[in-house]
């Protein structure tokens, strides 16, 4: 590699990393991506090879029917809607429980490494990951250990901020290159497809109020824990843009159906489920959401 080369790509991640930084931070951006490249099928799934890739809020542990006790998955998770509804082709669901980046080019138990699954001739793959990488399961237990301490204040919040640094963005922005590196092997190995990264939903009130002890995090943690799933979903979002994919928001769809709402209205589960699920993950009508969304997304096409 000669010095100009070189300098050329250090330069732009450092443009890319800038970028998700900003974001994160709370700052206005504009992301403009360029634009997919077009996919073999017809437009409606007829003729389309899809592949999903992707964690637990993808594979769907315990929501009926599972169909891998490896990855706890599930034949009625968003892909296998989306699936359905489009009526691909063929269709290959290597999402797992318990998956981080990692596991893309790792196995994971029986799960061979993910991104195996993609071909040349891949034409829609939906990536769903970064909630691992970020600590997900470690931040809810961490958080509802504290409230204990202080079941009015933030015990959490002063926890992750205490060096006066969010150790919680910092995990964030630790993710993001993970997430840009998975994007570029998709793009590597099915340079045909559309490709579209799959936020997270909405899991605790939009409005910042708490319902311990359904939920048991202090009063004031909720929106502190609120807006870290938006910074989250921001860094996906402008990692996407950076990285000729196109984001789907599942956060604005499932508002007003977080984990603290009633059996009847949620679609996330609390950390005792009501219905069959995985404690603070999407149950049967979660997935169906994220699948609604998934499904919009496509009816636009591209770049729109």
């Amino acid at each position: 590699m000669n010095r100009g080369t070189q300098y050329g790509r250090t330069a732009s991640n450092r443009r890319r990393a800038t970028a998700v930084g900003a974001a994160v931070s709370g700052c206005a951006l504009v992301v403009a991506s360029a634009a997919p490249v077009a996919a073999h099928g017809d437009g409606r799934g007829r003729g389309t090879d899809y592949v999903s890739l992707g964690d637990s809020y993808t594979s769907g542990p315990l929501i009926p029917r599972q169909v891998d006790a490896n990855c706890a998955r599930s034949d009625h998770n968003y892909p296998s809607l989306v699936a359905a509804e489009r009526r691909t082709s063929t269709f290959k669901d290597v999402s797992c429980s318990g998956a981080t980046t990692e596991h893309m080019w790792k196995a994971q138990g029986t799960n061979p490494p993910q991104l195996d699954a993609l071909r040349r001739d891949t034409d829609l793959v939906t990536v769903q990951i970064g909630g691992n990488d970020f600590g997900f399961s470690s931040v809810i237990s961490t958080c509802a250990q504290l409230s204990s301490q202080d079941l009015a204040g933030d015990p959490c919040r002063r926890h992750y901020t205490s060096t006066g640094v969010d150790q919680l963005t910092r995990k964030i922005l630790d993710t993001a290159p993970k997430i840009a590196r998975v994007l570029r092997d998709v793009r590597a190995r099915a340079p045909h497809a559309r490709v579209l990264v799959v936020g997270y939903p909405n899991l605790l009130p939009e409005d910042g109020s708490g319902c311990y002890p359904s939920v048991p995090f202090a009063a004031k943690d909720f929106p502190y824990l609120r807006d870290t799933g938006k910074r989250l979903n921001l860094m996906m979002r402008v990692v996407a843009g950076l990285n000729r994919a196109e984001y789907v928001d599942t956060y604005g769809p499932t508002i007003g159906h977080d984990m603290c709402k009633a059996p009847e209205i949620r679609w996330v589960e609390p950390l005792r489920p009501a219905s069959p699920a995985a404690p603070a993950h999407p149950n049967a009508k979660g997935e169906e959401a994220m699948a609604r969304a998934v499904l919009k997304r496509l009816n636009k096409g591209h770049g729109r």
